[in-house]
């Protein structure tokens, strides 16, 4: 079976964040051995496309300890992965996925996701919510991240995530964000997921999926320059669209291998 590796929301190796990728022709690997290969690849997420005959695919995400419901990063990996190597000549793909439709966009240099827009609301801070080292100025939760917003992006850069902590939240993790102070950028954030097994994930496209609408509701605006400030870093091009969002970025081949099973 054909395995990628791709480093996603970069245009250079070893920067962004990387992404198993699995073509699967025809049906589904059983749900253990899909588990047992994303443990394996040990990368916050592994996708799995199956591509039937018709020419419609549906997509899966794994962490190395579970199956997610939406992942930004690894939809962008397997659109490379489909548009650069697996000979597809159509410009827009099509995704099935737990979380409804999804679209990918071959804008050349810049693979665009069309994401649903996450619906937030402000919440209280409680204890059950004090997992860093600094306390947020706002916070907000969304279908499946808490978000923490910040006064400074010194604080993001030096916040500290109690992971056992975090671990026991109810939802998939926990989104720092805060105003960028670099030109060009105009907001920055981080992403943590011990429960998921992901630390700290290098770079979140689902992320966006919350905080566009987060800052389009401070800023007025629709479109952003974002950069997560992981050690890897990663850097997004992002726009409200009605109910949807989309999130554009670049991805880079690190290898193509087969799996013996």
């Amino acid at each position: 079976m054909r395995i990628y590796q791709i480093d996603s929301f970069t245009d250079q190796l070893f920067s962004g964040n990387p992404a198993g990728v699995c073509i699967l022709d025809g049906s589904w690997l059983p749900e253990e051995l899909m588990q047992q290969i994303a443990m394996e690849m040990n990368l916050s997420e592994t996708a799995f496309v199956r591509r039937e005959e018709e020419g419609q695919m549906e997509i899966r995400w794994f962490t190395p300890v579970d199956e997610v419901d939406l992942c930004g990063h690894a939809t962008l990996a397997a659109a490379h992965a489909l548009f650069r190597h697996e000979n597809v000549t159509e410009k827009v793909l099509t995704f099935q996925s737990r979380r409804g439709v999804l679209k990918v966009y071959d804008e050349g240099e810049t693979l665009v996701l069309d994401f649903p827009r996450d619906h937030i609301y402000p919440i209280p801070f409680t204890d059950y919510l004090d997992s860093f080292n600094e306390k947020p100025k706002e916070t907000w939760r969304g279908t499946e991240e808490y978000l923490l917003v910040f006064e400074s992006q010194e604080q993001v850069e030096r916040a500290v995530c109690n992971l056992e902590k975090a671990a026991q939240i109810d939802l998939a993790g926990f989104i720092v964000t805060a105003p960028s102070d670099v030109m060009g950028i105009d907001f920055v954030s981080r992403y943590f997921s011990p429960k998921y097994g992901i630390d700290e994930d290098p770079v979140t496209g689902s992320a966006h999926t919350l905080l566009v609408p987060y800052w389009q509701e401070v800023t007025g605006r629709d479109t952003f320059h974002a950069r997560q400030l992981s050690k890897r870093g990663g850097k997004l091009y992002c726009k409200a669209v009605g109910d949807r969002i989309m999130i554009g970025g670049g991805a880079v081949t690190f290898f193509i291998g087969e799996i013996l099973l």
